[in-house]
């Protein structure tokens, strides 16, 4: 009987997606002058509002885990849509680039809007954002995900 490689692959995806992008936050947030644990303190508050930043480092913590459990659910998402359409891994390159623009869109036009309706748009924090996603978010899933569909293709 041969094991899923899904789980496996989707980990990967979602670890690696996760840490490239919040890698990118934290320079980000240190540029700003905002600081690591701040920024991580701005996701949790998506959960708890302002007291989060009140928090310390267990809702830095909470706002950490929060952005992998999103880091995981698109690379999820991304596995699951591939297993109907083999096109997401036969033209991965161009998947991951669309995939990363989609997620942006979802992120940043659905649920940051229900987190913090407050927010605004900006064209230079949004084209960072785009150029985030697709690069850090989206091709590294669709490659991951290619690449244990590769390997499953070769063992049959």
């Amino acid at each position: 009987m041969k094991r899923s490689r899904a789980l496996p692959t989707i980990a990967l995806a979602g670890l690696i997606a996760g840490i490239l992008d919040v890698t990118s936050a934290f320079v980000i947030a240190g540029i700003k002058g905002t600081g690591s644990i701040r920024m991580l303190q701005g996701i949790a508050s998506g959960l708890l509002g302002q007291r989060s930043f009140e928090g310390g480092m267990a809702t830095a913590g909470l706002g950490l885990a929060i952005h992998f459990l999103i880091a995981f659910t698109a690379a999820a998402v991304f596995y699951a849509a591939s297993r109907k359409l083999s096109s997401l891994t036969q033209h991965a390159v161009v998947s991951g680039l669309l995939y990363g623009i989609a997620v942006y869109i979802f992120m940043y036009w659905i649920v940051v809007p229900l987190a913090f309706p407050t927010a605004r748009h900006s064209m230079s924090r949004d084209v960072t954002a785009v150029i985030i996603h697709i690069f850090l978010i989206g091709l590294p899933i669709a490659l991951v995900v290619r690449r244990f569909s590769n390997e499953k293709l070769a063992e049959s």
